[in-house]
């Protein structure tokens, strides 16, 4: 999930935003980046929150820290921090439980 939520993220923020306010309003760009904005926006919101419900439980399951789950939680929030976050998390859940690798 936090690779999903961090490559919509970045398409957003990188490709869409611009696009939508320094494009000539009007043109086929400015379109395009409104449409990023808000198709890639409304999927980002919905998958962020079903991001931090799973990291919620995959938290509760393997008994981490709060600082730990807080970080993980917000990290869907920062472009390109998913990515470190979920490398992050699964390093911590192999190291914890080695049985399900």
């Amino acid at each position: 999930m936090a690779t999903i939520v961090g490559v919509l993220l970045i398409i957003l923020i990188l490709i869409g935003v611009p696009l939508k306010y320094l494009a000539t309003d009007g043109s086929s760009a400015q379109q395009l980046g409104e449409n990023i904005t808000t198709y890639l926006g409304v999927a980002h919101g919905w998958l962020y929150m079903i991001f931090l419900v799973m990291a919620a439980i995959l938290a509760r399951a393997a008994r981490w820290s709060i600082p730990f789950t807080v970080t993980t939680l917000l990290a869907g929030t920062i472009p390109v921090v998913s990515f470190w976050a979920e490398h992050r998390a699964t390093k911590a859940v192999r190291a914890a439980h080695p049985e399900t690798v």
